[in-house]
C-alpha cells in the first residue's frame, strides 16, 4: 500500500473523520486487521481561517505548498488536502512536488457522474460556493452543472461552518436552516446536493433529508485509499 499524505487541521474535526474513513476503507478492501499507511501534517486552522477572511491568498498558497513538500519529504506517495476550500491551490501544489494529488473535485465528479445526475446544488464555504475552482472543474471535466444558494443563504451556510462546525458545535437549528436551503436548491433545479465542505457531513447526513447527497469527505477519503492500493 502506498503512503497517504494528509494535509489536515482545516478543521481538525473533519480531519478525524478522514482518518476514520481511510482506515475503515482500507480494512474493508484488505480484510483482517489491516489499516492505512498514512502521514498527516496538521495546520493551525485559526491562522488559516484568519488569512482566508483577509483574502491573503498569497500567504495561504505558501503555507499549502510547504505542507505538501513536508509530506513528500516525510515519505508520502500521494497527497490529500482534507478540505474543499484549499483546493483552490491544488494545481500549484501538485506542481511543487513529485507525487500525485488526489483532487476532491475529481473524486466528487466521478461519483456524481456515476449516479447519472447532471446538476447539483453546492453547499460550502463562501469561497467554495462563489469562486470557480471547484465549479469549473466539475463542469469542464465532468459536464456537471452546479447551482449555489442566494447571497443571504450563502452567508448563513458559511457562518455555520466557521462559527459552529469547525468547533464541533452541532446545532439542531442550524440543521433545520441547512435543510431549508437544500429544499430551495432542489426547487431551483438541483438533482442532488454536493456537501462541498468537509464539516457539513457532521451536520447533514442521509438520515436528515431525502435529497441525494454527495459527501465530499467520504468520497475523497475512499478515493485516496483506492489510489493507494492501485
Amino acid at each position: 500500500m502506498k503512503t497517504i499524505g494528509l494535509i489536515g487541521g482545516m478543521s481538525w474535526e473533519s480531519s478525524v473523520v478522514y482518518y476514520q474513513i481511510i482506515n475503515r476503507k482500507t480494512q474493508e478492501m484488505l480484510g483482517g486487521s489491516h489499516s492505512a499507511r498514512s502521514l498527516m501534517y496538521s495546520v493551525d486552522f485559526g491562522e488559516i481561517a484568519r488569512l482566508q477572511h483577509e483574502e491573503n491568498w498569497a500567504k495561504l498558497e505558501t503555507i499549502m505548498i510547504d505542507a505538501a513538500k513536508r509530506l513528500e519529504r516525510g515519505g508520502a506517495d500521494l497527497i490529500v488536502i482534507c478540505t474543499n476550500t484549499m483546493h483552490m491551490f491544488a494545481d500549484v501544489m501538485e506542481g511543487a512536488v513529485n507525487i500525485p494529488l488526489v483532487h476532491i473535485g475529481d473524486a466528487a465528479g466521478e461519483s456524481i457522474r456515476q449516479s447519472g445526475l447532471n446538476k447539483v446544488g453546492l453547499l460550502g464555504t463562501k469561497f467554495t460556493m462563489e469562486k470557480d475552482f471547484l465549479k469549473k472543474r466539475l463542469l469542464d471535466k465532468f459536464g456537471i452543472e452546479t447551482i449555489i444558494p442566494d447571497e443571504s443563504d450563502r452567508k448563513a451556510v458559511h457562518s455555520v461552518i466557521y462559527d459552529e462546525l469547525v468547533k464541533g458545535d452541532i446545532r439542531d437549528g442550524s440543521r433545520s436552516a441547512y435543510l431549508h436551503i437544500i429544499e430551495k436548491l432542489l426547487k431551483n433545479g438541483a438533482e442532488g446536493i454536493l456537501l462541498g465542505c468537509t464539516e457539513i457531513p457532521l451536520l447533514i447526513t442521509p438520515g436528515s433529508t431525502d435529497a441525494v447527497l454527495f459527501d465530499t469527505t467520504k468520497i475523497h477519503a475512499e478515493r485516496a485509499v483506492e489510489m493507494a492500493l492501485s
